[in-house]
């Protein structure tokens, strides 16, 4: 079956959720929210993950963890089979808790503006859940978040949690003064969104946070496909699926794209110049159906070749040249892979 790529990396950054089978409770009530964070206590020390920020929600949990080395699938793997176990244990029951697998979003560890970003996604969730108002009191009152350890004093804070990041991206102290600012920060943009103020780009970031699979820039970006690329190769086509597989494999056909266009002597702007059954395009089409997966609607707007039948049927041509104008074509696209 295909699954989701997980990619790990010593030092990687991850947004972790997971929500309860056919979107059930997860938690029944304090006792189980706190065997979680027993049970994420003691993942911490099997695993060296330093968590950012967390919070517990009825039926899912989000945590933003630092993973020094390179293990967040067999931390997850415990953390979740081992709390399963536990609440099926108490609460008589069997089979499984959470639905499928948990999701991760890969942050880059070196922008020190997604810390903040991302915590407060996070301990904002009550808020956007309705489940506190949008107040310095009622945010406090949620117990079931790192927000209360990050306004209280550092020593009654658990040691896996750090919050040394998130302040200092927003340029505080762990001092009296900073927590207090920190408060006053959290609780303006709790009132931004409980007043629908968010704004465009924060409610595109959050939009990032909640349905992307990775954070950052474009250096982060070309890490992360050099490290995808790792787990691509020698595995059949469809072992793996999810959005960061196929932007993967379309920004490798626009790679492969660019240099099929070199090797035949045209820029972009002339395909739609061109007749639709072009040799020129017609081999391009060929060498990216021979080594990518890219499907014949992308091709066909890429190489402005009309329907997409005429990229199967320009495929099968190049297929079968031997000597015309067309297998002279080919021959100089295939250099590109050779």
């Amino acid at each position: 079956m295909p699954r989701l790529p997980r990619l790990q990396f010593d030092g990687a950054v991850y947004h972790v959720t997971s929500r309860g089978d056919h979107g059930e409770a997860v938690f029944r009530d304090d006792a189980d929210r706190q065997r979680l964070l027993d049970v994420l206590a003691d993942a911490c020390v099997k695993t060296g993950w330093l968590v950012h920020a967390y919070v517990l929600m009825p039926n899912h949990y989000h945590i933003l963890l630092e993973a020094p080395r390179a293990n967040l699938v067999d931390g997850m793997k415990w953390l979740q089979g081992t709390y399963t176990i536990r609440y099926n244990r108490r609460h008589k029951l069997h089979g499984h808790l959470f639905q499928g697998r948990y999701k991760s979003l890969l942050i880059d560890p070196d922008d020190d503006a997604l810390f903040p970003l991302v915590s407060t996604y996070i301990h904002l969730n009550p808020v956007r859940a309705g489940l506190v108002p949008a107040e310095r009191r009622g945010l406090e009152r949620f117990r079931w978040s790192s927000l209360p350890a990050y306004l209280g004093h550092k020593t009654r804070r658990p040691d896996w949690l750090c919050v040394d990041r998130v302040l200092a991206a927003l340029d505080l102290s762990d001092s009296t003064a900073g927590r207090e600012s920190y408060e006053s920060y959290i609780v303006g943009q709790a009132r931004r969104i409980a007043a629908g103020a968010e704004g465009v780009e924060l409610q595109r970031q959050w939009k990032a946070i909640r349905r992307g699979w990775r954070l950052g820039g474009d250096a982060f970006r070309k890490r992360v496909e050099i490290l995808l690329k790792s787990v691509l190769e020698g595995r059949r086509v469809g072992a793996y699926v999810g959005p960061e597989v196929r932007e993967y494999r379309q920004h490798s056909a626009e790679g492969l794209l660019a240099a099929g266009l070199k090797a035949v002597g045209l820029a972009p702007d002339q395909l739609p110049l061109l007749r639709k059954t072009d040799p020129r395009k017609q081999a391009v089409a060929w060498l990216l159906r021979k080594h990518t997966t890219v499907r014949n609607a992308w091709l066909s707007e890429a190489l402005s070749m009309g329907h997409e039948v005429n990229v199967s049927q320009s495929v099968g041509r190049v297929d079968r040249a031997a000597t015309d104008e067309l297998a002279r074509w080919k021959a100089a696209v295939a250099k590109v892979i050779s």
